[in-house]
């Protein structure tokens, strides 16, 4: 209700006593809230339709109702939203929905990959050009953080869980080579593709399966590989991404709502178990620099609202507030560790090999030939598997960077969430492959990552 007054006083330049009154008149047509059946944005559109901010033209047209407004007044009477005043959902689905009809199921192959790319590459040359500032240079030193520390964070993980034989530098590795393949031949190169949490965990399920069946794991990873990654071409060249438009924002909400809880519990629980592994200044050490890394940038990402310094400066505080935060945190446990000792104040850091080489010592290359025939066809089942996880945790990421309301415009259609998607996904079946020929992690989109650059970059209107 007060968001509606305030948009009838906004737009109408009425008093706020006159536009509370005008809402409870339209409201009294259905004896309730205009809430249940209209939303505020719709509400705002019948009243901008119907004249400007603060003019007497508007005013004499709401005094005198233009067929708009009729039609928004007399949709107050009836059970259901007339198409003039759609709910938020309905809003969003219909949007999304006018974008992607034109998009059957599965298409002629191919259809949809040079669709894409006829979008995306007239483009290029633009989108290098285009990131010469510092807001994505700001981008750019948030993100190395963002994606270093994940990927030698779950190398450490990819190498317990296989003994070795997928280790920090095979991780660090896939990341670096894929993530620039990647970025220079997709088709929405805002994704950023790395390891997740799934894929660790089906890694860490082959594993077992090797051992119950006494075969060699990384030939068995390379062959699920190649399996999982003819059916990832298979479903790229015949558009099989366009699955993904009959999924809802509630879908979307839900995924982004548990990654991010899997993130925030990770967080709290590394803090918290800090206090029961090491000694208690440590501890207390680990604590401080995550509240001064957290509490830093959330501060400064905040300047960009604030009266203090010029625009500019206020700008620039913003985009590089998360890596002042991590930049800052460094720098005490740097000085803690001086000033007191590595016992008191050393906290534990990332580890890197010395040289280039596999964290085992084995050659870059897989041997294929090691693997029994029957296993090799085997394979084909959990690459089933692995498909079904990688196909949704590429689209679906893909589909939250496309959200419209992110309000992208270049080489996009309005409304739809489905542009780059195919071409996308052909490069992650390609990747596939390659990276399971050198027994390395598979990548695919990363939400939280994706979605942070999509926020480091955008321009945000503080109206």
């Amino acid at each position: 209700f007060c968001r509606l007054v305030f948009s009838v006083k906004k737009n109408m330049g009425f008093s706020w006593a006159a536009s509370a009154a005008l809402v409870l008149i339209a409201s009294s047509y259905q004896g309730a809230s205009l809430a249940p059946t209209v939303s505020y944005s719709s509400f705002n559109r019948a009243l901008i339709a119907n004249g400007s901010s603060g003019s007497r033209r508007g005013q004499a047209a709401l005094m005198a109702p233009s067929p708009v407004f009729s039609s928004y007044l007399s949709s107050l009477n009836n059970s259901s939203p007339s198409p003039v005043a759609p709910s938020f959902s309905q809003a969003s689905s219909t949007g999304e929905a006018a974008g992607q009809d034109g998009e059957a199921l599965f298409e002629p192959l191919l259809k949809g990959i040079k669709r894409d790319y006829a979008a995306r590459l007239p483009m290029y040359i633009s989108d290098i050009t285009d990131g010469l500032n510092t807001q994505c240079l700001a981008a750019v030193a948030f993100l190395f953080f963002a994606c270093l520390a994940p990927a030698i964070g779950f190398g450490a993980l990819f190498g317990t869980v296989t003994n070795g034989a997928i280790g920090t530098m095979e991780m660090v590795c896939s990341t670096a080579a894929c993530g620039m393949i990647y970025a220079l031949t997709s088709a929405q190169p805002l994704t950023i593709i790395g390891s997740t949490g799934p894929v660790l965990a089906f890694v860490a399920t082959l594993v077992k399966l090797a051992k119950k069946f006494d075969l060699p794991f990384l030939p068995l990873y390379t062959w699920t590989g190649l399996w999982t990654s003819g059916i990832l071409f298979v479903s790229a060249i015949t558009s099989g991404s366009n699955a993904v438009k009959y999924l809802t924002r509630f879908t979307d909400e839900i995924f982004s709502t548990l990654i991010s809880f899997i993130f925030v519990t990770e967080a709290i629980s590394d803090i918290a178990g800090s206090f029961g592994n090491l000694i208690l200044p440590k501890a207390l050490l680990t604590l401080v620099c995550a509240v001064v890394t957290f509490t830093t940038a959330t501060i400064l990402k905040g300047v960009r609202n604030t009266p203090y310094f010029s625009k500019s400066v206020r700008k620039n505080l913003s985009n590089f507030a998360p890596t002042i935060g991590v930049v800052s945190a460094s720098l005490i446990a740097r000085w803690a560790r001086l000033a007191h000792g590595t016992e008191m104040a050393g906290l534990k850091v990332l580890t890197m090999p010395g040289s280039l080489a596999t964290t085992s010592g084995r050659p870059w290359l897989v041997p294929l030939l090691t693997l029994p025939v029957w296993a090799r066809w085997a394979a084909i089942v959990p690459a089933l598997m692995a498909f079904v996880l990688l196909f949704l945790d590429q689209n679906i990421t893909v589909r939250l960077v496309n959200s419209p309301s992110y309000k992208m415009k270049k080489g996009r259609r309005e409304g739809n969430v489905l542009d780059g998607m195919n071409a996308d996904l052909l490069v992650i079946s390609l990747l596939t492959g390659i990276t399971s020929l050198f027994g390395i992690p598979w990548l695919v989109a990363a939400t939280v990552r994706s979605i942070s650059h999509v926020r480091a970059l955008g321009n945000v209107d503080a109206t």
